[in-house]
């Protein structure tokens, strides 16, 4: 909103607990076929697959990197969340929560 975005486009998840969750309630909470991430690009890549999987068209697009300490155990966290998500699609995970749907206006 400090840069100019109006509050009324602004939809807050607050049950996107992760990516998968973030991912499908896009779709089956707020309707969403189209997507924008704006992440780091590791994130972005995960977002971006995890939204083709589930019918969503997806751009991403990669924010400033995480440097030195921080970026080391980033990055290890990393390879472990990128395996979780073929874990996650082979065992068909869903959302901790869903709930009812919000619509936004076009």
């Amino acid at each position: 909103m400090e840069r100019g975005v109006p509050e009324h486009v602004i939809f807050p998840d607050y049950a996107g607990f992760r990516t998968l969750d973030s991912v499908v309630r896009a779709k089956a909470i707020f309707g969403q076929t189209h997507l924008t991430t704006i992440s780091q690009k590791f994130h972005n890549e995960r977002a971006i697959y995890l939204a083709g999987r589930n019918g969503i068209e997806a751009v991403g697009y990669n924010a400033w990197g995480v440097e030195t300490k921080a970026g080391f155990k980033t990055r290890i966290r990393e390879l472990f969340a990128h395996v979780k998500v073929f874990i996650d699609l082979l065992f068909q995970k869903k959302p901790k929560f869903l709930g009812e749907s919000i619509h936004i206006p076009e």
